[in-house]
């Protein structure tokens, strides 16, 4: 048995998120006691709606970013002797119901990265989002050497492995690129996705994450990565040449709509 899984730590970076933060953690609790929120600069009443739940709450005096907010609570967690993480935006895009069958998948993939994939009902993901993220799985892909299904959901399970790349050199939103990259390449890690619904509430306030900008950034990481593993074209055929791994033992893949993904290679589990 995976004793990580079996009592992880759940780790929620947040900005401004006063009209989600408290649904969300009342949710959050009700699968796991261990859960630490960075605070990165809310200007809102964030902070002390979190202060109020039975959680960690590390406040950062000022915005620093997603990725310094991860580092932060990564740190935390390895001093707690965390076995492992599961990341969750404070948004509430993330569904809480969902960490069990993440938790399950880490089970049974211990050793393992789990991806939350937002392959479920990606038609209420704007397209413009849509687009970006189907880029970025491309190259990320590329950057790991495998194929990876939705490189840029933040509801994630690291092995304790994952989250001692803590000090990688990277900021924001590419801080999140940058582990899945290294996790894949220095640690041989295997990259496995769980199926779970996009979730674009119409009166979501708007996200911190900025296409163009973000894109770029990840886009320009990833190149550098590429080149400094180097062996570029095999690179590329074994991270297209093959579909991303999917664990869906609900079968939840076969009920919805077809998509790129819908014969991906799924692990069924037992």
């Amino acid at each position: 048995m995976n004793d990580a899984a079996d009592r992880p730590f759940v780790l929620i970076p947040c900005l401004n998120e006063e009209r989600a933060i408290e649904g969300l953690l009342h949710g959050v609790l009700a699968h796991c006691r261990d859960v630490i929120v960075i605070d990165d600069g809310s200007t809102d009443r964030t902070a002390d709606i979190v202060a109020r739940m039975p959680v960690t709450l590390i406040r950062h005096p000022r915005r620093r970013g997603k990725g310094e907010a991860l580092r932060t609570g990564f740190r935390e967690a390895l001093e707690r002797g965390a076995g492992g993480v599961l990341t969750m935006d404070g948004d509430g895009q993330h569904d809480p119901a969902d960490i069990p069958r993440i938790l399950a998948a880490a089970r049974v993939f211990p050793d393992a990265m789990i991806i939350g994939a937002r392959l479920l009902e990606r038609e209420h993901q704007p397209e413009s989002r849509r687009r970006a993220n189907d880029f970025a799985d491309w190259g990320i892909s590329w950057g790991c050497g495998r194929p990876v299904a939705d490189t840029q959901s933040g509801q994630r399970w690291y092995p304790r492995a994952a989250v001692q790349l803590v000090e990688l050199p990277a900021q924001d939103f590419v801080f999140e690129a940058a582990v899945l990259i290294a996790a894949s390449r220095d640690l041989e890690m295997p990259i496995v996705s769980v199926p779970i619904a996009s979730r674009y509430a119409s009166d979501a306030r708007r996200s911190h994450f900025r296409p163009v900008r973000d894109v770029l950034r990840i886009t320009w990481y990833t190149c550098r990565r590429i080149a400094h593993y180097g062996h570029v074209l095999q690179s590329y055929r074994a991270s297209h040449g093959s579909p991303p791994l999917i664990h869906d033992p609900g079968h939840l893949l076969d009920a919805a709509p077809p998509t790129p993904l819908a014969d991906a290679g799924r692990w069924p589990g037992p």
